[in-house]
């Protein structure tokens, strides 16, 4: 009956993700078809929606189409709207229908027996027509006969918005378009038709930017300016903050007038956001000062210059009016408030001191619900540029110990917020006052998740002291042991990087006893988290990041014992003369260069390198802040191996060339800063060596590399976002085809047949997919080893005996699915390893694996094993055997 039908087809459609994994295609459409011959127009209404949500996998199916093209002639109007619904699907996936019904819904629309209602519904099908120019250019012609042919409010805003839709998917013909809506907007009196102008402006002015030109900005500036309603000017000026954060801006400014007239109306922009910064409406002050911030970032026209201090005027006063309520409108255009402060502080260093002190006069008479984006705000300014001072970190300290005593609902959130500012604020290490002030209000008014976040981020900032005693505090209020290994191991790690901050230059013999001291509690830290992870959270980013830091340690401790053993067994006074005798220059070094200590030592480093490169490409969900942490990491090690290369195995050769650092990169932390100048600080310690004192010292050499050391090492370990959380969750799950019922048993397969190896995946996601990075395509990489070779061995081409390919598959509704054809001409055990790995929408490469593992049997075939056996016995084959032998070998 027709309610079971209309329950699969709410079943096909709530499924429409998982229609590609259906087997057999025919079979499942053969048995919905059938009920399109029916007598009963509801049942073949239902069918024809069926058929229109499996569109996407049978979009050419040439019966589909027919039947939907005589149900748009049916007299039952359920039949002719599920007709519609049909038809707007298969036209959005195939060409050819697409080309096919055009002629049919074109006559349809125009023909005077069609109802207006149901010309509404016609109208949107026209969208999808943009498969080809000539398909697009036909229904662009008909919208345009239609908007002009039928004026109703109703039937102008569907043929507008189809009109829109049409044009952004053929990207042909978008200039013309924004000019008639903006025609739309400036000249029809209707509201309705207005606000579909500015919606479809919107949308197009999100998609292609770049199409916009200077007049078209002028003429929406130009109808802001004289609309006397506030709605219409707050869409308008969405539109145009949509656009000013996009090239667009720069056309609009760069492209020179002709005239007098022309040069003045370029300012409408400027002027119509100065007046917006001081609306009474919320809404459209944000858009105002949006637009004023974009400008000052993206054009630096000297006349530009003083939208500046406008754009900074216009912040405060709304970051004023905001702070003061807290309703959920007022705390959205906060939000855009302190966006743009942050976007013009980064562009407009010179403006942060006033940001600066605005936003902490304004914390303290703040709502709490508006103190913590603020403080948001303050940390995002300060880890860009230091510019909180002293005197300032005394008001913050002040803040904090009244948000102590207070009872608000918000006090957790402002306690960790605070805490961050003032991290962020002390650069150096915290003072003895501060921490007291900290543990003294976590101890009065907060609870231990709360104390847990205050330590993460003083773990992220560099302040280990602080986050060891929080964490240590934190051990007894867990209820689980995996939390509680998990605390103990971020307790020996921060202890470990408190150790290194005494490090002195000069002083080798401390620096070896401070790096043992770290390396202890590091090994202590490394056996607490391995035994906080479980199946389901391995912490496999966390092992991998504090094992390199061991090894890098190691490393770091064994290059200064081999520089000091230079000091007891110096190389002979006429090592030079040695050196030059022999043509080889590692004779200055004398007996480390023999040990080859310093040689094994610089590819130890490489080796380091190249691990953290791995663990790079293994963190697809990883933030940009963690991911250049561990480049930073990387490239430590790249300096070192490159100072010994330099200064000791080959000065001659080496280029300073590519390890030049960009002085003009822009960094967003402070531990980022430290590193660069200590990377740069090298570089011209090592090259000012190799240039002015060639051949260098071993003595110069040997302090060169230890100060290196040490100052990489004083830098304090930021331990970023990744370490502790996870906002991004991407995994992959495989599935082979034929797999064996058991694990361990082998797949048997002949050696004169190829397998057909079937590959499906799914990717699976967290909350929040893509916050970082997508998906664009999956890498399958398929290998197979011999593991055990049974029978004789045959003189066989290297080709046959192994299988090394690889496909790129594009998921489709997070599946995917694809096949391998395999050969196994050496009779054995074969293993098959299936790896599969990313790629994102830039086309980088991520090792996220899995990697699955299945076992195949090469079994020889019946008849030639008979053929062998006869061979044996000495029997000779027949003639007819003879033949099939001699057709088989080719």
């Amino acid at each position: 009956n027709n309610f079971l039908r209309l329950c699969v087809l709410k079943v096909t459609q709530q499924s429409e993700k998982h229609l590609e994994k259906i087997l057999n295609v025919d079979e499942f459409v053969k048995r919905v078809f059938s009920v399109i011959h029916s007598n009963d127009p509801v049942a073949r209404a239902i069918t024809l929606r069926m058929l229109g949500s499996m569109a996407s996998i049978i979009p050419e199916r040439k019966n589909a189409h027919h039947s939907i093209r005589q149900s748009l002639d049916s007299h039952d109007n359920v039949e002719v709207e599920a007709a519609i619904f049909a038809a707007a699907n298969f036209s959005a996936q195939s060409k050819d229908f697409a080309a096919g019904i055009c002629n049919k819904i074109s006559e349809m629309i125009q023909g005077l027996a069609t109802p207006v209602d149901l010309k509404l519904k016609l109208i949107p099908i026209l969208q999808h027509m943009h498969h080809d120019a000539s398909l697009a250019s036909s229904s662009r012609q008909l919208l345009q006969q239609l908007v002009t042919s039928y004026p109703s409010t109703k039937m102008v805003i569907v043929t507008l918005h189809t009109f829109t839709l049409l044009a952004a998917s053929s990207l042909v013909d978008i200039p013309k378009q924004i000019q008639l809506l903006l025609q739309y907007l400036k000249n029809d009196p209707r509201k309705a038709v207005k606000r579909l102008a500015i919606q479809d402006l919107k949308l197009l002015a999100n998609k292609t930017p770049h199409t916009w030109s200077r007049e078209n900005i002028q003429a929406l500036c130009e109808s802001a300016l004289h609309t006397p309603y506030d709605s219409l000017k707050l869409g308008m000026l969405s539109v145009l903050s949509a656009l000013s954060g996009t090239i667009a801006i720069k056309q609009y400014f760069s492209s020179a007038p002709g005239t007098a007239a022309a040069t003045a109306r370029s300012f409408d922009l400027v002027k119509l956001a100065q007046e917006c910064c001081y609306h009474n409406n919320r809404g459209i002050a944000a858009h105002g000062v949006r637009i004023l911030t974009n400008i000052s970032a993206s054009c630096q026209e000297k006349d530009l210059l003083p939208l500046e201090q406008d754009a900074v005027f216009g912040l405060e006063a709304l970051l004023v009016l905001c702070s003061q309520d807290d309703s959920p409108g007022a705390q959205a255009t906060l939000k855009i408030t302190l966006t743009c402060m942050v976007k013009l502080v980064k562009c407009r260093p010179h403006l942060s001191q006033s940001v600066v002190e605005s936003l902490l006069n304004q914390l303290h008479s703040a709502q709490d619900a508006a103190r913590i984006p603020m403080c948001h705000c303050l940390a995002a300014i300060a880890v860009q540029l230091p510019v909180l001072a002293d005197g300032m970190l005394g008001d913050l300290m002040d803040l904090y110990k009244l948000i102590g005593r207070s009872s608000t609902d918000k006090k957790q959130e402002l306690l960790v917020s605070l805490a961050t500012v003032i991290f962020v604020s002390s650069q150096k290490a915290l003072s003895s006052e501060i921490k007291t002030v900290i543990k003294q209000q976590l101890e009065n008014a907060s609870n231990g998740w709360t104390a847990y976040r205050i330590a993460r981020q003083a773990s992220r900032m560099g302040n280990h002291d602080m986050a060891r005693e929080l964490y240590q505090s934190l051990l007894t209020q867990v209820a689980s042991e995996h939390f509680y290994f998990w605390l103990n191991s971020l307790k020996e790690f921060s202890h470990a990087e408190q150790c290194l901050t005494s490090l002195q230059e000069d002083n080798y013999s401390s620096a070896l006893s401070c790096i043992a001291e770290a390396l202890k509690s590091y090994h202590k830290g490394i056996a607490s988290l391995t035994a906080a992870s479980t199946p389901l959270n391995p912490l496999s980013f966390q092992c991998g990041f504090v094992k390199l830091r061991i090894d890098l340690l190691q490393a770091f401790s064994q290059l200064i014992c081999t520089c000091n053993s230079l000091k007891t067994s110096p190389p002979p006074a006429i090592a030079t003369t040695i050196a030059m005798t022999s043509g080889n220059d590692l004779q200055r070094c004398g007996r480390i260069s023999n040990q080859a200590c310093m040689k094994h030592s610089m590819e130890e480093f490489r080796n380091l390198a190249t691990r953290y490169g791995d663990l790079y490409q293994s963190s697809f969900d990883a933030d940009s802040a963690t991911l250049r942490n561990v480049e930073l990491q990387q490239q430590s090690c790249l300096l070192i191996s490159h100072a010994i290369e330099a200064l000791i195995l080959d000065p001659e050769s080496v280029s300073f060339q590519e390890y030049s650092s960009n002085g003009t990169a822009h960094v967003d932390s402070e531990y980022e800063r430290r590193m660069m100048s200590v990377f740069n600080h090298v570089l011209e310690e090592v090259e000012s060596l190799n240039r002015k004192y060639a051949p260098v010292s071993y003595l110069a050499s040997n302090t060169c590399l230890c100060n290196a050391v040490i100052a990489l090492l004083k830098v304090p370990l930021s331990f970023q976002r990744y370490f502790f959380q996870k906002l991004q969750s991407t995994s992959i799950k495989l599935a082979l085809s034929p797999s064996p019922r058991n694990p361990a048993e082998p797949i048997a397969v002949q050696n004169n047949q190829q397998l057909a190896l079937k590959v499906e995946g799914v990717v699976q996601h967290g909350s929040k997919p893509g916050l970082f990075r997508k998906i664009q395509s999956v890498c399958l990489n398929v290998s197979s080893v011999l593991q055990s070779k049974s029978g004789q061995d045959y003189k066989i081409p290297i080709d046959n005996m192994t299988n090394e390919m690889e496909q790129r598959v594009e998921p489709h509704n997070d599946y995917f699915s694809t096949q391998f054809l395999l050969n196994f001409v050496i009779l054995g055990t074969h293993n098959i390893t299936v790896e599969s790995s990313v790629i994102d929408s830039n086309g980088i490469v991520w090792k996220t694996g899995p990697k699955t593992t299945i076992f195949v049997k090469s079994l020889e075939d019946p008849y030639s094993q008979q053929v062998r056996l006869q061979q044996q016995q000495g029997q000779p084959p027949s003639q007819q055997q003879q033949q099939r032998t001699a057709y088989s070998r080719f």
